[in-house]
């Protein structure tokens, strides 16, 4: 987290890419929280000047608040959504080995598996495995549980979710032959989820001088 004097307005503002995981639990957050803001779609390969600008790395999400303050990290957005507002206690359950669990080895390992072109120096074959054994963790723990932590939804399954998503996605076929019953069962309600659908709306990308969005849409 970094602070700027530069705000762009009086709502917060969210810089976001639609397709992107880390954006997608940034939004849940936020929308569950009841949290207004200015919303700005990203095309990634023409980043905006002003995004550049008070987050230098320069990825999504960023969300800046009214204050100046730029958040650029999308568990701390989700952290700060959650404290502003929590209606059913996602914050009751952090389970943040889970979580870095999923950030560190699972996404390293997905980004090989869905885009073994880009790492030319190292051999990804094994990728698809190593995903593979983070379903069974997280399969497992269905069985006990409706969802990864409880029987309700805590910020673990939303911070997760959206990598789970991408992964089966890759190869849908693939993923829904395993034996993880548990884990498809979650994910499909999880994609079949009003608040899902809520923040998967398609917006045109955001220019310079674009009359505000203001998100969620009455």
């Amino acid at each position: 987290m970094n602070t700027t004097k530069n705000y762009p307005g009086p709502l917060p503002v969210l810089y976001s890419f639609r397709r992107c995981p880390y954006a997608m639990r940034a939004r849940l957050a936020l929308y569950y929280a009841g949290i207004k803001l200015e919303l700005r779609e990203v095309i990634l390969r023409d980043k905006p000047a002003h995004m550049i600008e008070i987050s230098p790395k320069a990825t999504v999400p960023v969300l800046q608040l009214p204050d100046g303050t730029v958040i650029d990290e999308s568990l701390d957005i989700m952290h700060y959504a959650l404290t502003q507002n929590d209606p059913e206690d996602w914050l009751k359950e952090k389970s943040q080995n889970l979580i870095q669990n999923n950030d560190r080895d699972f996404k390293n390992a997905l980004d090989r598996y869905k885009y073994p072109n880009r790492y030319p120096d190292e051999d990804c074959s094994d990728a698809r495995d190593k995903c593979e054994a983070f379903f069974i963790e997280l399969n497992d723990r269905l069985s006990f549980h409706k969802y990864l932590c409880a029987d309700k939804v805590t910020l673990p399954d939303m911070a997760i979710f959206p990598f789970i998503r991408q992964c089966a996605n890759v190869d849908r076929n693939w993923f829904d032959a395993l034996p993880y019953a548990y884990l498809q069962r979650w994910l499909q309600d999880r994609l079949e989820s009003d608040i899902f659908t809520a923040i998967m709306t398609k917006y045109e990308p955001w220019k310079e001088g674009d009359t505000p969005l203001v998100w969620p849409e009455e």
